[in-house]
Protein backbone atom coordinates (compact mmCIF):
# COMPACT_ATOMS: atom_id res chain seq x y z
CA UNK A 1 0.00 0.00 0.00
CA UNK A 2 1.69 3.26 -0.83
CA UNK A 3 0.39 7.08 -0.95
CA UNK A 4 -3.40 6.20 -0.88
CA UNK A 5 -5.60 7.90 1.70
CA UNK A 6 -8.67 5.78 2.43
CA UNK A 7 -11.49 7.35 3.92
CA UNK A 8 -13.38 5.05 6.27
CA UNK A 9 -16.76 5.06 7.06
CA UNK A 10 -17.45 3.46 11.20
CA UNK A 11 -19.86 2.55 13.16
CA UNK A 12 -22.73 5.18 14.11
CA UNK A 13 -23.12 3.05 17.71
CA UNK A 14 -23.14 -0.50 17.17
CA UNK A 15 -19.80 -1.60 16.87
CA UNK A 16 -20.38 -4.44 14.75
CA UNK A 17 -21.92 -2.22 11.84
CA UNK A 18 -18.19 -2.23 10.27
CA UNK A 19 -17.29 -3.78 7.32
CA UNK A 20 -14.92 -6.57 7.15
CA UNK A 21 -13.25 -4.41 4.12
CA UNK A 22 -12.32 -1.68 6.54
CA UNK A 23 -10.81 -3.83 9.04
CA UNK A 24 -8.75 -5.15 6.74
CA UNK A 25 -7.63 -1.61 5.54
CA UNK A 26 -6.97 -0.46 9.15
CA UNK A 27 -4.77 -3.09 9.26
CA UNK A 28 -2.68 -2.67 6.70
CA UNK A 29 -2.37 1.29 6.22
CA UNK A 30 0.72 2.84 8.01
CA UNK A 31 -1.12 5.42 9.66
CA UNK A 32 -4.62 6.23 11.12
CA UNK A 33 -5.79 10.41 11.24
CA UNK A 34 -9.19 10.47 12.93
CA UNK A 35 -11.51 13.36 14.59
CA UNK A 36 -11.10 12.33 18.10
CA UNK A 37 -8.07 9.48 18.63
CA UNK A 38 -9.79 8.54 22.06
CA UNK A 39 -13.17 7.84 20.30
CA UNK A 40 -11.39 6.01 17.60
CA UNK A 41 -8.97 4.17 19.35
CA UNK A 42 -11.90 2.24 21.42
CA UNK A 43 -12.90 1.22 17.76
CA UNK A 44 -9.57 -0.11 17.17
CA UNK A 45 -9.18 -1.64 20.50
CA UNK A 46 -11.87 -4.11 19.90
CA UNK A 47 -10.46 -5.60 16.71
CA UNK A 48 -7.22 -5.35 18.07
CA UNK A 49 -5.52 -2.71 15.68
CA UNK A 50 -2.72 -1.22 16.57
CA UNK A 51 -1.52 1.58 14.79
CA UNK A 52 -0.06 5.34 14.87
CA UNK A 53 -3.05 7.57 15.55
CA UNK A 54 -2.94 11.49 14.29
CA UNK A 55 -5.53 13.86 15.24
CA UNK A 56 -7.27 15.96 12.29
CA UNK A 57 -10.66 17.67 14.29
CA UNK A 58 -12.88 19.94 12.85
CA UNK A 59 -11.13 22.70 14.08
CA UNK A 60 -7.90 22.54 13.02
CA UNK A 61 -8.43 20.18 10.06
CA UNK A 62 -6.27 22.28 7.31
CA UNK A 63 -3.51 21.59 9.74
CA UNK A 64 -4.15 18.06 10.41
CA UNK A 65 -4.66 17.78 6.29
CA UNK A 66 -0.50 19.41 5.89
CA UNK A 67 0.61 16.68 8.28
CA UNK A 68 -1.22 14.19 6.36
CA UNK A 69 -0.43 15.40 2.78
CA UNK A 70 3.79 14.78 3.89
CA UNK A 71 3.04 11.58 5.33
CA UNK A 72 1.67 10.70 2.08
CA UNK A 73 4.77 12.41 0.29
CA UNK A 74 6.45 10.02 2.10
CA UNK A 75 5.03 6.67 0.09
CA UNK A 76 2.86 5.98 3.26
CA UNK A 77 -0.96 5.27 3.22
CA UNK A 78 -3.21 6.77 5.66
CA UNK A 79 -6.71 6.08 6.52
CA UNK A 80 -8.96 8.86 7.82
CA UNK A 81 -11.96 7.94 10.54
CA UNK A 82 -14.51 10.54 11.85
CA UNK A 83 -16.38 9.52 15.16
CA UNK A 84 -19.08 7.85 14.05
CA UNK A 85 -20.72 7.29 10.30
CA UNK A 86 -18.84 8.56 7.25
CA UNK A 87 -16.77 11.03 7.07
CA UNK A 88 -17.55 14.34 5.53
CA UNK A 89 -21.09 13.79 6.04
CA UNK A 90 -21.83 16.38 8.72
CA UNK A 91 -18.49 15.23 9.59
CA UNK A 92 -15.09 16.64 8.80
CA UNK A 93 -13.04 15.28 5.63
CA UNK A 94 -14.15 17.36 3.29
CA UNK A 95 -11.16 19.69 3.39
CA UNK A 96 -8.42 16.86 4.20
CA UNK A 97 -10.09 14.79 0.73
CA UNK A 98 -9.34 18.62 -0.97
CA UNK A 99 -5.74 18.94 -0.23
CA UNK A 100 -4.98 15.48 -0.59
CA UNK A 101 -6.20 15.41 -3.99
CA UNK A 102 -4.73 18.70 -4.79
CA UNK A 103 -1.17 17.69 -4.25
CA UNK A 104 -2.24 14.29 -6.55
CA UNK A 105 -2.38 11.55 -4.33
CA UNK A 106 -5.13 8.61 -4.50
CA UNK A 107 -8.31 8.90 -2.25
CA UNK A 108 -10.32 5.78 -1.98
CA UNK A 109 -13.99 5.42 -0.07
CA UNK A 110 -14.57 2.49 2.22
CA UNK A 111 -18.39 2.42 2.29
CA UNK A 112 -20.17 1.94 5.19
CA UNK A 113 -22.34 3.02 8.21
CA UNK A 114 -24.67 6.29 7.90
CA UNK A 115 -27.08 7.72 10.02
CA UNK A 116 -28.66 9.24 6.80
CA UNK A 117 -29.30 6.09 4.80
CA UNK A 118 -30.06 4.11 7.81
CA UNK A 119 -32.96 6.36 8.21
CA UNK A 120 -34.32 6.64 5.18
CA UNK A 121 -34.63 2.79 4.71
CA UNK A 122 -36.57 2.65 7.43
CA UNK A 123 -39.20 5.74 6.86
CA UNK A 124 -41.65 4.09 3.77
CA UNK A 125 -41.02 7.27 1.97
CA UNK A 126 -40.04 7.77 -1.54
CA UNK A 127 -36.66 8.77 -1.65
CA UNK A 128 -35.98 9.65 -5.01
CA UNK A 129 -36.21 13.23 -4.04
CA UNK A 130 -34.95 14.73 -1.06
CA UNK A 131 -32.85 17.04 0.83
CA UNK A 132 -29.95 16.36 3.61
CA UNK A 133 -29.47 19.57 5.73
CA UNK A 134 -27.49 17.73 8.84
CA UNK A 135 -27.08 20.22 11.31
CA UNK A 136 -29.17 23.64 11.20
CA UNK A 137 -27.66 26.84 13.01
CA UNK A 138 -27.50 26.96 16.96
CA UNK A 139 -29.48 30.47 16.59
CA UNK A 140 -33.20 30.03 16.32
CA UNK A 141 -33.69 33.02 13.72
CA UNK A 142 -31.41 31.31 11.42
CA UNK A 143 -33.04 27.81 12.39
CA UNK A 144 -36.61 28.79 11.90
CA UNK A 145 -35.96 30.88 8.42
CA UNK A 146 -33.68 27.61 7.06
CA UNK A 147 -36.53 25.77 8.27
CA UNK A 148 -39.48 27.66 6.25
CA UNK A 149 -37.43 27.15 3.09
CA UNK A 150 -36.92 23.50 3.47
CA UNK A 151 -40.69 22.91 3.85
CA UNK A 152 -41.39 25.12 1.38
CA UNK A 153 -39.67 23.02 -1.40
CA UNK A 154 -42.32 20.28 -0.78
CA UNK A 155 -39.70 18.14 -0.60
CA UNK A 156 -38.65 15.63 2.51
CA UNK A 157 -35.63 16.44 3.92
CA UNK A 158 -33.20 15.36 6.62
CA UNK A 159 -32.01 16.72 9.80
CA UNK A 160 -29.55 16.08 12.74
CA UNK A 161 -29.42 17.31 16.16
CA UNK A 162 -28.75 16.95 19.79
CA UNK A 163 -30.57 15.95 22.90
CA UNK A 164 -30.17 19.75 23.86
CA UNK A 165 -31.87 21.27 21.30
CA UNK A 166 -34.66 19.04 19.94
CA UNK A 167 -37.08 20.10 21.29
CA UNK A 168 -36.48 24.10 20.19
CA UNK A 169 -36.32 22.30 16.87
CA UNK A 170 -39.74 20.80 16.76
CA UNK A 171 -41.42 23.71 18.45
CA UNK A 172 -40.24 25.47 15.37
CA UNK A 173 -41.67 22.70 12.63
CA UNK A 174 -44.77 22.64 14.87
CA UNK A 175 -45.15 26.66 14.60
CA UNK A 176 -44.32 26.53 10.89
CA UNK A 177 -46.71 22.97 9.48
CA UNK A 178 -47.63 21.64 12.60
CA UNK A 179 -49.09 18.38 10.53
CA UNK A 180 -46.00 17.95 8.38
CA UNK A 181 -45.17 13.98 9.18
CA UNK A 182 -41.64 13.57 10.91
CA UNK A 183 -39.86 10.15 11.57
CA UNK A 184 -37.28 10.63 14.16
CA UNK A 185 -34.08 8.06 14.84
CA UNK A 186 -33.07 7.99 18.79
CA UNK A 187 -29.78 6.54 19.66
CA UNK A 188 -30.07 4.50 16.64
CA UNK A 189 -28.24 1.32 16.48
CA UNK A 190 -27.37 1.26 20.19
CA UNK A 191 -28.71 -0.64 22.92
CA UNK A 192 -31.63 1.78 23.78
CA UNK A 193 -33.00 3.03 20.20
CA UNK A 194 -35.90 4.33 19.69
CA UNK A 195 -37.92 5.32 16.73
CA UNK A 196 -40.94 7.96 16.44
CA UNK A 197 -43.27 8.95 13.65
CA UNK A 198 -46.50 11.22 13.13
CA UNK A 199 -47.22 14.93 12.53
CA UNK A 200 -44.86 16.75 14.14
CA UNK A 201 -47.52 18.47 16.89
CA UNK A 202 -47.39 14.66 17.77
CA UNK A 203 -44.16 13.89 18.14
CA UNK A 204 -43.89 17.11 20.07
CA UNK A 205 -45.91 16.29 22.37
CA UNK A 206 -44.37 12.70 23.09
CA UNK A 207 -41.11 14.25 23.89
CA UNK A 208 -41.97 17.21 25.85
CA UNK A 209 -43.50 14.88 28.53
CA UNK A 210 -40.75 13.13 28.84
CA UNK A 211 -38.22 14.18 32.01
CA UNK A 212 -35.35 13.55 30.27
CA UNK A 213 -34.35 13.07 26.51
CA UNK A 214 -30.94 11.82 25.65
CA UNK A 215 -28.60 10.59 22.75
CA UNK A 216 -28.80 12.48 18.97
CA UNK A 217 -31.32 12.56 16.79
CA UNK A 218 -32.06 11.57 12.57
CA UNK A 219 -34.96 13.58 11.92
CA UNK A 220 -36.87 13.35 8.37
CA UNK A 221 -39.14 15.71 8.05
CA UNK A 222 -41.41 14.34 5.02
CA UNK A 223 -42.81 16.18 1.50
CA UNK A 224 -45.96 18.05 1.36
CA UNK A 225 -47.79 15.06 -0.02
CA UNK A 226 -47.04 12.83 2.47
CA UNK A 227 -48.15 15.30 5.45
Amino acid sequence: MVSILYIVATPIGNLKDITLRAIEVLKEVDLIACEDTRRTLKLLNVYKIKKPLVSCHARREEEGASRIVEVLKRGKAVAYMSDSGTPGISDPGAILVRRVRESGFKVVPLPGASALTSLLSITGYPSKEFFFEGFLSPRQGRRKNRLKELLDTGNGFVLYESPYRIIKLLKDIVDLDPERWLFLGREMTKKHEEYLHGYAQDVLKILTEREQIKGEFSVFVGGKKNS
